[in-house]
């Protein structure tokens, strides 16, 4: 039986990857293998980037493996979830040969990581229904074995949809689509839902990828922290992809205080408030005249459909209100994305929309 492992590109199988000074094991008290500088940068009172930082952090590392119930040798850290989207295409995809499977409307990195690697991109775009915007599983299966698909990209919950996708569902592409292609199941707002998380597959399908990112419910956007979660195998090829220094040293030491319990305690408040002011705001946006349909969410935000979006859109910016048009993707041509800000944010929200007319 062939494994993921089979799903790697013929010519980097074998690919070693750049040997880092601090990827050698080596024990010292003076180090001077990384022509690194003797003296800290006077910026830099505590001394905290005067080295390379580890590879791969073992102390986050582990914090993170236990945090999305993994093993530590199943997880990579990455610049976001963009690097470990990026690694994948690479590593997986033939040039001109391996496609890039998803679902508009979607993350867009699928598709600018498939045309950078000249992976044919196939799309198999969502289905608005009375449940929201929800994949075409058997479509999905099907497109994927008609176009050499290697990689399949599920957003669950889907940005900008905000629907979940069943670990069933997931389970069936995966099944379906084993020896041929790696199913993987972006959770960037994975703590909003109640959806288990997919890396729970993960012993009965080895080619299943789980994507999860420090940017949203942990507030660290900024510190560029994400990971994908894999096979053991799979994630050895991976970090032989990466560039060496994917972390840096002040970042990693942010999302490990982000982590501690105390932070996590806090976290969690703000994940029910925000889930709390998503059933509000919903409620409250779809009764407005102005506004044709409130999708359902298992996000920190919520997709609008309105009858005059960019009124909407400008009358928003005009109260100091950002918030994301979504006009130009497929099927939302009169759509708004609207984060989920504090419950003062999102009563400015209401009180604008409220000023728009009706439909004529």
């Amino acid at each position: 039986m062939s494994g993921v492992l089979d799903l790697v590109r013929e010519d980097l199988r074998g690919f070693a990857g750049y040997a880092s000074a601090r990827s050698t094991r080596l024990e010292g008290e003076i180090w001077l293998n990384a022509n690194e500088s003797a003296w800290p940068n006077p910026g830099d009172a505590a001394a905290l980037c005067r080295r390379y930082p580890e590879p791969q952090p073992q102390a986050l590392r582990e914090r993170l493996a236990a945090l999305y119930g993994c093993r530590s040798e199943q997880l990579l850290i990455g610049r976001g979830s963009d690097e470990a989207i990026d690694l994948l295409v690479r590593a997986l995809c033939a040039p001109g040969r391996d496609g890039v499977l998803y679902t508009p409307p979607v993350f867009g990195m699928y598709a600018v990581s498939a045309r950078l690697q000249n992976a044919p991109a196939l799309e198999v775009p969502l289905r608005d229904d009375d449940a929201g915007l929800v994949p075409d599983i058997e479509a999905i299966i099907a497109a994927a074995k008609q176009g050499n698909a290697r990689l399949v990209f599920l957003c669950s919950p889907s940005n900008p949809g905000g629907s979940s996708i069943g670990l069933a569902q997931v389970e069936r592409v995966a099944a379906a689509l084993r020896g041929q292609a790696l199913v993987v199941v972006d959770e960037a707002y994975a703590e909003f839902a109640d959806e288990p998380s997919a890396a729970s597959l993960l012993p009965r399908h080895d080619n299943i990828a789980v994507l999860r990112t420090l940017s949203k419910a942990h507030a660290l956007a900024a510190a560029r922290i994400g990971c994908v979660i894999a096979d053991a195998g799979l994630i050895a090829v991976l970090r032989n992809c990466q560039a060496p220094y994917p972390i840096p040293a002040p970042c990693s030491a942010l999302a490990l205080a982000g982590l501690d319990d105390a932070a996590l305690a806090r976290t969690r408040e703000r994940i029910a408030l925000v889930r709390a002011e998503r059933e509000r705001l919903r409620a409250a946006l779809a009764q407005l005249p102005g506004v044709r349909r409130v999708y359902p969410s298992d996000a920190n935000f919520l997709l609008v459909r309105l009858v005059d979006a960019e009124a909407a859109f400008q009358r928003l910016l005009v109260a100091g209100v950002v918030v994301r048009d979504q006009r130009g993707a497929p099927q939302l041509h009169d759509a708004l994305r609207i984060t989920l800000g504090t419950p003062e944010q999102n009563a400015r929200v209401l009180g604008v929309l409220a000023t728009l007319e009706p439909a004529a």
